[in-house]
């Protein structure tokens, strides 16, 4: 295989990680951030946190592989995003660490308050994952100063533009719109009108910051950063956002849960055909910018990494959906049924 073929093939790989990464993981925050507002009681959060407590951590696995993946294949993109978004990402691991211990911790105690602050907890370790992994990703878009030296010369000021907190405001809407329409997949009962009622709110405040990102993003300019048009893919992302209001509103969860999932899917492929093959734009000056070909590994890097991925990737998705399989049943706010 050429070197140029390896270079493409793990832009393309990444992608693929980070796509599905926002796919599965974009739920789970969703239901993380929904938890303290849709359980009332506490019989109704466990049953909310046993609707991903069998794959929440798996679903993370994806943001540690596209991250080693990015560490392997392009060492210098790796370098310059993490130096340069070191407080941010910094957060982000705050964010995911309360999820975790919460998940852990919450059912170790049955005292009310106890409870409680875990439960918030939750909310606000997925809130805080979701809002920066938006604002990354649109200040990526949009394009960051790099200097000559392929270093990252701002600060977390200069991240916190008009153009990346709406991206992070926005993800945090699709994921909770996200959540809601999984929720509705798996609850019974009282707590599954709730979300679904809860779902129609949250598609409309979704749509209108959707929309709104998209307009910046044309009127900025932003489309034409790459070599690649992104032609019809983000109309068809609308579309799909589009259509998830018709089938929330006609309680066929199912659908809505899938529109909306392409809509996440066909965004972050808009977001990689916007950029390609840049990794990283330079706003200070373009011919600084990182691209796959000036920020990758070597050939043989590339060709070891191309060999172990074909080997094990499809056992991981294998085994990853499984698992989904296995726990595919609804579930109800019975305690005689809910594992704590």
């Amino acid at each position: 295989m050429s070197y140029q073929f390896l270079q493409i093939l793990w832009f393309i790989l990444i992608a693929i990680l980070w796509i599905g990464f926002y796919f599965l993981e974009g739920f789970d925050f969703g239901v993380g951030m929904l938890l303290p507002f849709i359980g009332k009681k506490d019989v109704e959060r466990r049953a909310i946190i046993n609707s991903i407590g069998s794959t929440w951590d798996g679903n993370e696995v994806w943001l540690l592989t596209a991250g080693g993946a990015t560490f392997a294949a392009f060492p210098e993109w790796y370098a310059t995003m993490f130096s340069g978004f070191y407080l941010a990402l910094f957060l982000l691991l705050v964010g995911l660490i309360l999820r975790g211990i919460s998940f852990e911790y919450r059912s170790k105690d049955a005292a009310p308050a106890w409870r409680s602050r875990f439960d918030w907890m939750i909310a606000i370790g997925s809130f805080l994952s979701a809002l920066l992994l938006g604002a990354a990703f649109a200040n990526l878009a949009r394009g960051i100063p790099i200097n000559a030296d392929k270093m990252f010369t701002g600060n977390l000021f200069t991240l916190l533009n008009p153009y990346g907190l709406l991206g992070g405001v926005t993800t945090v809407a699709i994921f909770l719109l996200h959540g809601a329409n999984f929720l509705g997949l798996k609850l019974e009962g009282e707590l599954r009108e709730r979300v679904n009622a809860t779902a129609k709110k949250l598609w409309v405040v979704a749509t209108v910051l959707y929309i709104a990102l998209g307009i910046f993003t044309y009127i900025a300019d932003f489309w034409n950063r790459g070599m690649v048009s992104p032609g019809v893919v983000p109309i068809a992302a609308i579309a799909f956002l589009l259509a998830a209001g018709y089938f929330i509103n006609q309680k066929r969860e199912g659908w809505a849960f899938i529109m909306v999932a392409l809509n996440i899917v066909f965004t972050q492929i808009t977001f990689f055909l916007m950029t390609f093959p840049n990794v990283m734009l330079s706003t200070t000056n373009p011919d600084w910018s990182l691209t796959i070909y000036n920020a990758s590994s070597s050939q043989y890097t590339l060709t070891v990494m191309s060999i172990v991925a074909l080997i094990f990737v499809p056992i991981v998705l294998v085994y990853q959906g499984w698992s989904y399989y296995m726990f595919r049943k609804r579930i109800s706010a019975d305690k005689k049924t809910l594992v704590y």
